[in-house]
């Protein structure tokens, strides 16, 4: 049995910023401080890409806002190829879940929620990606996953979008 980890092969198609920019044209390198090199960002999944809103970019991948404003759903892609998250090496893994945890705090505080659902499942879509759902008792799905039970739709408008990428940047150092 190969120890090697299983990989995702990425896609090249089109998706929008939340500033309505195609992904295409947006950033896939930043710096990396800590070596000064280029790395390069993953690039996004299909489904991922018609389901969400980019925010921006953290050290470990590219943070994403569902487009459903229901609930607050933040997820979070890294940038590996490797599908399962504990297949990740240590040093990475401890960076992924890092990131997940300010983002956890985040979601905790802006959006008023006093539960966090995460979960990286990654059944229908194989890229890994972390999802960090704020959930309230009363919410559109509550007490049940967010997943197969979430009907009633919602859209953020430009503001909103903006605030909340704003809030990031401000308060966890997302990149935009």
């Amino acid at each position: 049995m190969s120890t090697r980890p299983r990989r995702w092969r990425a896609f090249n198609t089109a998706v929008t910023s939340a500033e309505g920019m195609p992904l295409s044209e947006a950033p896939h390198q930043h710096n990396d401080p800590s070596n000064g090199s280029q790395k390069i960002r993953m690039i996004l999944h299909p489904q991922l890409e018609a389901d969400c809103h980019l925010l921006g970019t953290l050290p470990s991948g590219t943070v994403l806002l569902h487009r459903n404003a229901m609930i607050p759903w933040i997820i979070l892609v890294p940038d590996t190829g490797v599908l399962d998250l504990l297949e990740l090496p240590s040093e990475q893994l401890q960076s992924v879940m890092g990131d997940a945890q300010r983002l956890s705090t985040f979601v905790t505080g802006y959006f008023q929620c006093p539960k966090i659902n995460f979960a990286a499942i990654g059944n229908v879509v194989p890229q890994m990606h972390l999802h960090i759902v704020g959930r309230r008792p009363g919410d559109s799905c509550w007490p049940g996953p967010v997943w197969g039970n979430l009907i009633e739709q919602a859209a953020y408008t430009d503001e909103e979008l903006a605030g909340i990428a704003l809030h990031l940047k401000d308060s966890i150092n997302l990149k935009t």
